[in-house]
């Protein structure tokens, strides 16, 4: 990462904080370095009418700094993802009715997450019994690092909580409170999600337990591998909008794919995805702020 002793001018401009010291870095790039030393990330996303989700996580794994990024899709919305950035590698599987995964999408997508070095599992897929059944099987099997977010977190809820322990790679969760509750076996409930101290105490243990590091989402977001906790100090109200979460998951598996551990990826990532966010408010306020506003706002926390 950059010398950040001397806040560049769009730093101050933007009156963001110097990144802390005690940040994991990315390691540095050599002169001769191609696209395969940095990482190919496959992200698992997407159903019809959720196409913006896989394509801004792809987008994000791309702008967090891997050097090849596939998007594997319902065969319906591939064109549209493809649409969003010719930079995305695309790939269409079986889906259903509802353009959801089918289970006939399995074997296909073993193949093309077998070649990945970190993968993306979750934005827009959707809810059934497919969906729910290809989430548990990567969860297990994937020997990779893999980060869980999104309808892959309401998949993984469907387990039983000693499952979340059964799983081949390291692996990241990134849930909000209400999915907290649900991987905890709890219904959801704004009343219990003001509880804000026994849910991070929760996330801990759940992070120990599973052997996984856990962002656990909100304002001062707890990031935990269950023996190390730190909170995130970057990001404002305007970030509580659609995408954002999906760009979260990208920058993610793009750190997981570069080399960095679970722990270190969640932090970094966290840190980095709020000061896009903060950047991104004092340029269009918060009110107006969306997830597409942090794509461009994300590569000059990294460099």
């Amino acid at each position: 990462m950059r010398d950040t002793s001397r806040p560049d001018a769009a730093d101050r401009a933007a009156n963001l904080p110097p990144t802390p010291p005690e940040l994991p870095e990315l390691p540095p790039r050599g002169r001769e370095s191609s696209k395969y030393d940095h990482g190919r990330v496959v992200v698992v996303a997407g159903s019809r009418g959720m196409a913006g989700a896989a394509a801004l996580a792809s987008m994000a794994a791309l702008r967090g700094g891997a050097g090849l990024v596939e998007a594997v899709v319902p065969k319906s919305i591939q064109a549209t993802v493809a649409g969003f950035d010719p930079c995305v590698m695309t790939c269409g599987l079986p889906e259903d009715d509802a353009g959801r995964f089918a289970a006939a999408a399995l074997p296909l997508m073993r193949e093309r997450v077998a070649r990945a070095d970190a993968v993306a599992v979750g934005p827009g897929l959707g809810r059934s019994e497919a969906t729910s059944e290809l989430v548990a099987e990567l969860w297990k099997s994937l020997p990779m690092p893999a980060v869980f977010d999104a309808d892959a977190l309401w998949a993984l809820s469907q387990l039983a909580p000693p499952a979340l322990a059964d799983h081949a790679g390291p692996r990241v969760l990134t849930p909000h409170a209400g999915e907290l509750q649900r991987l905890l076996g709890e219904p959801p409930s704004r009343a219990a999600a003001a509880d804000r101290p026994r849910l991070e105490q929760a996330a801990i243990a759940l992070a120990r337990d599973a052997g996984c590091a856990i962002v656990f989402k909100g304002a001062d977001s707890l990031i935990t591998d269950g023996s190390r906790e730190a909170r995130n100090e970057t990001g404002n109200p305007g970030m509580a909008t659609a995408g954002t979460g999906d760009v979260l998951t990208g920058v993610i598996a793009a750190l997981l794919g570069q080399g960095l551990g679970p722990y270190e990826a969640a932090r970094l990532g966290a840190w980095v995805h709020g000061a896009a966010g903060d950047a991104a408010a004092e340029a269009r306020g918060t009110v107006s702020l969306t997830a597409t506003d942090l794509l461009a706002r994300l590569g000059s926390r990294l460099s």
